[in-house]
């Protein structure tokens, strides 16, 4: 039979090349993660025939502002 390489055990650390080793110590913490009076942001997934005409998050945010606006609003001042 022919040896397929499933057939050979292979230890993959010792095939990584010196180059390719991390040194942590080395390592900065991210200076962009921590920024305060950041925007928060919050992803979704448009259907196609949604993202076909929304194509930016400009004109998303504007249709869904023209939205908040026309929805009726309860007695303590939140849209219902």
């Amino acid at each position: 039979m022919n040896n397929t390489p499933s057939d050979n055990s292979h230890h993959f650390e010792d095939e990584l090349l010196d180059e390719y080793r991390f040194d942590y110590t080395k390592a900065k913490p991210n200076r962009f993660a921590a920024q305060e009076n950041t925007a928060k942001r919050t992803g979704v997934v448009l259907d196609d025939d949604v993202a076909q005409v929304l194509t930016t998050p400009e004109s998303v945010n504007r249709v869904l502002r023209a939205l908040i606006e026309s929805m009726p609003r309860s007695a303590d001042g939140e849209t219902a």
